[in-house]
Formats: structure tokens, C-alpha cells, sequence
């Protein structure tokens, strides 16, 4: 039987080998979530007044938009040979990536992105396009690093705050769907504002913190268990950075997630410090969850 209905996984194509990497997972994801698979090439040059077609006197298939469709072509082939129950449709859509990934992500379920593209320097560990759509999409965003596995459990960040609290349910569900454990850890160096205007004291209990640190993971993590109870839980409180802990846990991670930014993010910046460190430096894929819109789109 197809899988057709319900709100698509998008993935972004450009023709690399971390785009089709890409293209592998979000067919997984899509046959998880039992929902159909969308293929983007975001085609730029017609914004530049570039010639598009074939080149007189050369190839028939030549071009830049014959280039756009092969890529697309090559992409569907790819995710047929890893989900072919998924209904799968492609689309070269004319734009910068970003704005037309962004636009995409407005009615998918998730959208998927390699963390390199072919416009990506040598010297950079992820590049732009994933960075601004991982802080600026309106779904979830699950970046394609490290080798993709099968085994292992998924491991979410878990700080207190109302996005972590919406990355935990994410992770749960995502575990169900793999049938994998999950791993919640919440990591602290020092007391973390909450709100605006909070005083911190300059001298504090550790173990009187490390408590209450204890009390913030319990209570994020209550609830789910009942809803998710085929899903075992592991809890680890870490005395250390928070980036630092989801980065050593994603090296035996099938999945890492986090919330886009958390307590104590200062409101200016896309992506939470945390969030950013994982996503340049993580050894699994990542997914990132922003605020879930509301049935009125706020």
C-alpha cells in the first residue's frame, strides 16, 4: 500500500552527496511517520538573468534547469530504493534556498537537510542554508550528521523551559516510531535564569542546586512515560556544559534532540547556544524543534 496522506517530509536537494544522504533519511522518516515524501531543488538562477536553457550547439539536456530536474530525478530514485511504499514528488522551485526551504517547511511535518551542499566552504562544519532554516522553520528540522544507524537510543536536551518541554514530547514520539529507548539529559554548570529580570546569587549550595536541578528533569519528563510506555527511559543529570553532554551521547545516538533555544537563551539569537554547538559538532543527526503553531498559526 502507498503512503499519500497528511502533511510531507520535505527534503532540500542541490545535487551533493549530503543532499542524497539526506534524501535516504527523510525517506525513513517519512515511511516512520507513514507520510509522503516532498523533493525540493531550490533553482536560483532565474533571479540572476542567467540563461537556463541548453548552450547553442550543445546537448539537447543541457542547462541549468535540465542540471535542476536531474537532480530532483536522481533524488526520487534514491528514495524509492529506501521507502518504496512512500509516495514520493519532486519539485525544482525558483528561489533562494532559504526562502524557499522556510516556505516549505510552513506545511510540512518535517524537513530534512544535509549539514554540507555543494556551496558549502571547505572551512565551515555546517553550512548557511542549515543553519537558517534549523533556527527558522516552522516545523521540525532534522539535520542529516554523522552516519546515519539504526541501533542506539534517542537522546533528548532537557533544560525546563516550554520548547524543551515540546522537544522532550518529540523525542518520545520519534523513539515509539524506532523503537528505541530514550535517553533525557539535563546538564548544568551553574544556576540558569529562567525569566527576564532574575537575580542569580553569587554564592550558592551546590548539592541544594543539584537537587533542584534533579526536580527540573522529573518534572519534564512527567507524563510521558504513561503516554509512551512501550519507550524505556534513561535520566542523566550532568555537572557540565549542556553542548558538551549531547555531543558525547550523540556518538552512540541514532537520533539527538533539542529545542531550538531554552532557558536562560537570550531572545536576539536564532538558535540557543547550546542548540548551535550540537549542531556543528554532533556524530549523529539532529533534530531541532521550534514552538508548535497553534491552530491560528501564531
Amino acid at each position: 500500500m502507498t503512503i499519500e496522506s497528511g502533511a510531507p517530509v520535505v527534503v532540500g536537494v542541490d545535487g551533493s552527496a549530503s543532499a542524497l544522504d539526506a534524501v535516504r533519511v527523510a525517506a525513513r522518516e517519512a515511511e516512520y511517520r507513514q507520510r509522503p515524501l516532498r523533493i525540493v531543488h531550490a533553482f536560483i538562477w532565474p533571479l540572476m538573468n542567467t540563461p537556463l536553457g541548453p548552450v547553442p550547439g550543445g546537448p539537447a539536456d543541457g542547462g541549468l534547469r535540465n542540471q535542476a530536474e536531474r537532480y530532483v530525478d536522481e533524488a526520487m530514485a534514491e528514495a524509492a530504493k529506501v521507502a518504496p511504499e512512500v509516495r514520493v514528488t519532486g519539485a525544482v522551485v525558483d528561489g533562494a534556498a532559504t526562502p524557499v526551504l522556510l516556505d516549505e517547511s510552513r506545511d510540512a511535518a518535517l524537513v530534512v537537510l544535509g549539514h554540507r551542499g555543494l556551496g558549502g566552504f571547505a572551512g565551515l562544519l555546517i553550512g548557511s542554508v542549515t543553519v537558517q532554516v534549523s533556527a527558522r522553520a516552522q516545523s521540525p528540522v532534522l539535520v542529516v550528521r554523522g552516519e546515519p544507524r539504526a541501533d542506539g537510543p534517542v537522546v533528548v536536551g532537557v533544560d525546563g523551559s516550554d520548547l524543551s518541554t515540546e522537544a522532550v514530547g518529540f523525542a518520545f514520539e520519534e523513539a515509539s516510531r524506532r523503537g528505541a529507548p530514550l535517553v533525557a539529559v539535563h546538564a548544568w554548570l551553574y544556576p540558569t535564569p529562567v525569566g527576564p529580570g532574575e537575580i542569580l546569587p553569587l554564592v550558592y549550595d551546590v548539592e541544594a542546586f543539584g537537587d533542584e536541578e534533579e526536580r527540573v528533569l522529573a518534572e519534564s519528563l512527567a507524563g510521558w512515560s504513561e503516554r509512551y510506555p512501550d519507550v524505556p527511559v534513561q535520566r542523566r543529570l550532568v555537572r557540565g556544559s549542556p553542548a558538551r553532554a549531547l555531543v558525547e551521547e550523540s556518538k552512540t545516538a541514532q537520533l539527538v534532540v533539542v529545542g531550538a533555544y531554552g532557558r536562560g537563551a537570550l531572545t536576539g539569537l536564532l538558535l540557543g547556544s547550546v542548540s548551535h554547538a550540537v549542531l556543528h559538532h554532533a556524530h549523529s543527526p539532529l533534530a531541532i524543534v521550534r514552538r508548535q503553531r497553534t491552530a491560528d498559526g501564531s
